[in-house]
């Protein structure tokens, strides 16, 4: 009776000791010591968080309240990372936009870090899309289950039309908004680039007839870059775009406004990335310094004709 709650407290004993260790070497500068102390903290963080998202999704649910489940694990998720390894991403603009509902949320796809733009982001009455292998993972698929997760079996081009059919008709009858990556996967850019744009979260929008809201973050290489193993504090920011209506548009538009879309998002990316709190997040900010960045920042703005 008493060995499964044992092996669990051992296990995390040794876990906390283990993160504990990698952050105390990484105070003496120990190499990749910051890398996998983060990591070990990101990962514990998840799967804390998934936990206890399982069993607020099933609380919820008892008042009639499981649409905002992911909400409240994000804000969750936001809060133990912030705390736990110095990490946040922080909206300078457009923060107003994120109460647009339902609407399709779209974001651009850096690396795993972004689990954690989600936590900053996330609106309530909203919810993700994941593939369908997901919903096997213990805790974290149960409660992405739980909470109305939309899961696409990318490899089956019917299954996943009737998925966002369903999200459809779910969205206009309950008013809840969906969040989706259109680039499909990561991009580890170490600039700020973006990928081509699938369409299915273009057609989302177009068959409920709701907006689609942008959310742009800039580059963070400077602070995630798992082949050179840097994981290190940082603030990363983050802009909501104007709602883009979708009205009176069809399938046949599609297309159009996804390259339209991706265009106006990699503005505000480039632009994002640039801009003073973008930098100290960017792989420039890595290769020369602090000081030295704010040189080349005041080079760049005198031979801009910048005035100061």
């Amino acid at each position: 009776m008493h060995t499964i709650p044992m092996v669990l407290l051992r296990l995390f004993t040794f876990y906390f000791g283990l993160t504990t260790t990698f952050f105390t070497l990484s105070f003496f500068s120990v190499p990749t010591a910051s890398f996998y102390a983060r990591l070990l903290a990101s990962y514990g963080c998840l799967i804390l968080c998934a936990i206890y998202g399982v069993f607020a999704s099933l609380a919820l649910r008892l008042f009639g309240k499981h649409r905002i489940s992911q909400w409240t694990v994000a804000r969750a998720f936001r809060y133990t990372m912030a705390l736990t390894t110095g990490i946040h991403f922080e909206i300078v603009s457009g923060k107003e936009y994120l109460s647009t509902r339902p609407c399709v949320l779209i974001g651009n796809h850096q690396s795993e870090l972004d689990v954690l733009l989600l936590g900053t982001i996330f609106p309530p009455y909203c919810s993700v899309t994941a593939k369908r292998s997901l919903r096997l993972v213990p805790f974290l698929g149960w409660f992405m289950a739980l909470s109305g997760t939309v899961f696409i079996d990318r490899s089956n081009s019917a299954s996943a039309h009737a998925a966002f059919d369903k999200a459809a008709a779910e969205m206009r009858k309950e008013r809840q908004s969906v969040f989706i990556f259109p680039e499909g996967t990561r991009s580890y850019a170490e600039g700020p680039e973006m990928g081509t744009f699938k369409k299915g979260a273009f057609h989302l929008a177009v068959k409920a007839e709701v907006d689609i809201v942008p959310v742009v973050a800039g580059n963070y290489w400077g602070v995630l870059s798992a082949k050179d193993k840097r994981f290190r504090a940082g603030s990363i920011p983050v802009k909501v775009l104007p709602p883009i209506s979708t009205a009176h548009l069809t399938a046949a538009d599609v297309e159009e406004l996804a390259r339209t879309t991706r265009e106006k998002m990699l503005t505000e990316l480039v632009a994002l990335t640039k801009s003073p709190m973008g930098q100290k997040a960017t792989k420039t900010y890595v290769e020369v310094g602090e000081k030295d960045l704010a040189r080349l920042a005041t080079r760049t703005a005198i031979a801009g004709g910048v005035e100061r």
